[in-house]
């Protein structure tokens, strides 16, 4: 059988690259050390393809019929997007796919929520993939990536419960389904609290944000659930801070279990709070 070889997740805010100059510099040393700790454990766990679940922001489809979740298949993965480039300010990049792996799991999960495609064409990359790609080097790593887009914004949003549900589907997937011997990897990408383009988009809501960490640490999944819904999520920072449910479809796929926590930062001028966290799988 396959094996999960990784667990985390980080923030992805665009200020991360665009902006990261405007932060100070215990600030920048904490994102690029973390970072630095999910490449160096990427390479450690050998694995050999990873899912990258972030949310779409609306780049890959229409409002009035918009997808839960989308799974790249491309054969290459390659950003970030020509729309994004100014802001994102990263170098371009191209990503070795595995469209096998990638069908396998889409068709396990198809069900698991109302909207769910698989597309084998190039998707639309924006902070989502280049982010992460960018800050923890995956292009060194020689990895294959799949793309798991997912809507986190767009009622009716699957909220934390289908989320997790579906990221346990997706865990037994990855156990009884992919071939014996494969590494797979999870990272989800997105969060922490931020409000874009809304009344507090330059707050920052560090007490949810650090309240959310610790809740990982202790690792009782049945509480997060319970505690952190959809709605007190955008109590923290509306349109934004739901993109933990890809926080929440990897630890549907791996179970209840601690964590330790990579850092932590909270600057107003990269619009999001910073946090990144790696799960005990051992």
């Amino acid at each position: 059988m396959a094996e999960i070889s990784l667990a985390v997740a980080a923030s992805h805010a665009p200020g991360l690259t665009g902006w990261f100059d405007k932060a100070p510099e215990p600030d920048r040393k904490t994102v690029l050390a973390a970072y630095a700790e999910i490449h160096d454990a990427i390479v450690a766990s050998r694995t050999d393809v990873l899912l990258v679940i972030a949310n779409d922001h609306i780049a890959n489809g229409y409002v009035s019929d918009y997808n839960d979740f989308t799974f790249g298949l491309a054969e290459r993965h390659t950003g970030p997007d020509e729309w994004f480039k100014p802001w994102l300010r990263v170098p371009d990049y191209e990503l070795p796919g595995r469209p096998d792996v990638g069908e396998t799991l889409y068709e396990s999960v198809k069900d698991c929520a109302p909207r769910v495609r698989a597309v084998r064409e190039n998707l639309r990359y924006d902070d989502n993939l280049s982010v992460p790609t960018t800050m923890a080097d995956l292009v060194s790593t020689g990895v294959a990536v799949v793309p798991v887009l997912q809507n986190c914004t767009v009622p009716p949003v699957p909220d934390e419960k289908v989320c997790y549900r579906l990221g346990e589907t997706l865990g037994e997937a990855i156990r009884t389904r992919l071939p014996d011997g494969l590494r797979v990897g999870l990272f989800g990408s997105g969060g922490l609290s931020h409000e874009p383009g809304g009344p507090r988009y330059l707050e920052i809501d560090e007490k949810f944000d650090r309240w959310w960490l610790d809740l990982l640490v202790e690792g009782d999944h049945e509480r997060i659930l319970t505690d952190v819904t959809f709605e007190r999520m955008e109590e923290a920072g509306s349109g934004g801070t739901s993109e933990l449910l890809s926080w929440m479809v990897v630890m549907g796929a791996i179970g209840p279990r601690p964590c330790t926590a990579l850092g932590y930062a909270a600057v107003d001028q990269w619009r999001c709070g910073f946090g990144a966290v790696r799960w005990e799988l051992s």
